[in-house]
């Protein structure tokens, strides 16, 4: 067995869990939300959650990887025996979503291919989407390479793959957010789009608006899928918690905010202020973005930025999960990193074509109503991943105590500034909130809820 590995740095371990937090869900599924709910509005809820239940479940999961230096399973059992099965239905969590979000990611990095041979025109086409996904071969040689790249940075291990990777990929991605949305903003009409991004009618809020923000700030963070005790256990004993855990929330907080500003006041301009036009789920992305770079001026190369960054993050997010199950492989069976790293890559590819052929030839099979693709989505994102977060809630609420995760906050002298508000957040407000979303994303599944 090799040795654990561990993050050389603290910048190298904050920008590591950063790039596993910036995925898909920020700069895709944030900016069409904010435009759902109101904008401004949706806005400072999420900003208010992110200070508050995304620090209490952030502080807890990579206090719990880093006490214990175990991946998931292992963390849980040493935790508690009779949590063991925690660690087992959190492992659960990246197993399911790795393979379906490699598959959106061979998606981008066809986009990024088309973008890049000049061929925007093609993009912006209706029904170029719908063909390339419904078509068998394409998507799933581009799932391919997209997983090859991310096995790539796993099998170099945490210091000289992820650590490396992560410290030049997530200033890249900033610096490109910002370019877009500096080129956003200074197009003509975009003031009406901006305003209605960032200026909040607390007339607007309803109880929907807060647990759509809850839940993507839930979907965000990569809470409740083993990455971040995972990447807790490679975190050094020195480094101050608290404050990476601050600096991961205000990286991934960033990140969706101008993610926002890119997209929101674009399409604002595109659709005339038509919100429904703004909420357009995974078509935002793939069919409107297009046909907005299409209408601009320079729009072509904007769609090459907007497509790396998307790249950038949706590989950050992926090495990630996958680190996540090569770690509890590597801890379970004893096997060294390469040999765990082959074997997850081939099950996660095995794993993603069905995935990708539910959009085509095996379109006529679906669980529930829902393609492949979706039920995946749905069985971990809006039932796994908020039961393991209650578990999680009540387990150190309640069972194992608040002081574990307090004792590793200050193992090195350092005092936990906020124990007294984590404390109530664990116990209380988290739990109740959690099942909140549980329970309106399976009414929502079947019909009897409308986010």
């Amino acid at each position: 067995m090799e040795k654990r590995s561990k993050f050389s740095s603290k910048i190298g371990f904050v920008l590591a869990a950063s790039g596993s937090a910036v995925g898909l869900g920020n700069l895709w599924r944030f900016p069409y939300l904010a435009a759902q709910y109101g904008g401004g509005t949706f806005l400072l809820i999420y900003l208010l959650l992110a200070l508050t239940f995304g620090f209490t479940m952030l502080i807890t999961e990579i206090a719990i990887g880093r006490k214990t230096r175990l991946s998931a399973i292992g963390a849980f059992r040493s935790l508690d025996k009779k949590f063991a099965w925690l660690g087992w239905l959190e492992s659960l969590v990246p197993a399911i979503i790795t393979p379906y979000y490699c598959v959106i990611g061979g998606w981008v990095l066809r986009y990024l291919f088309v973008f890049m041979r000049g061929q925007a025109s093609a993009a912006a086409e209706d029904g170029y989407f719908g063909s390339f996904i419904s078509s068998s071969a394409a998507p799933v040689i581009w799932l391919t390479v997209f997983i090859l790249l991310v096995a790539l940075v796993v099998i170099l291990g945490v210091e000289k793959g992820i650590e490396k990777v992560s410290v030049v990929l997530m200033p890249m991605l900033v610096i490109l957010s910002i370019i877009i949305a500096i080129y956003v903003i200074t197009r003509p009409g975009a003031v009406d789009g901006i305003i209605y991004y960032l200026k909040p009618e607390l007339s607007k809020i309803r109880p929907k608006t807060v647990l759509a923000a809850l839940g993507q700030l839930f979907y965000s963070l990569s809470l409740a899928m083993g990455i971040m005790v995972t990447y807790g256990s490679y975190m050094k004993s020195e480094d101050s918690l608290e404050l990476s855990v601050h600096q991961i929330d205000f990286f991934d907080t960033l990140i969706a905010f101008i993610a926002g500003m890119m997209i929101v006041p674009a399409v604002y301009m595109f659709s005339n202020g038509d919100e429904s036009a703004m909420s357009a789920g995974p078509g935002l992305m793939f069919i409107t973005l297009p046909k907005i770079f299409e209408s601009m001026a320079g729009g072509t190369v904007i769609g090459v930025i907007f497509f790396l960054l998307v790249l950038f993050a949706a590989l950050t997010s992926a090495i990630s999960l996958m680190e996540t199950i090569v770690s509890i492989v590597q801890d379970r069976l004893k096997w060294q990193r390469t040999k765990s790293t082959i074997v997850v890559t081939l099950f996660c590819l095995i794993m993603a074509i069905p995935s990708s052929l539910g959009f085509g030839a095996w379109s006529s099979f679906t669980i529930l109503g829902m393609d492949i693709l979706d039920f995946w989505d749905f069985l971990s994102n809006s039932v796994l991943m908020p039961i393991v977060a209650i578990s999680i809630c009540i387990m150190i609420g309640y069972v194992v105590g608040t002081k574990a995760v307090k004792e590793e906050v200050e193992r090195k002298g350092e005092r936990f500034k906020g124990y007294g508000f984590y404390c109530v957040m664990v116990r209380y407000i988290a739990p109740v909130a959690i099942i909140a979303i549980l329970i309106t994303s399976i009414l929502s599944a079947m019909g009897l809820w409308s986010w």
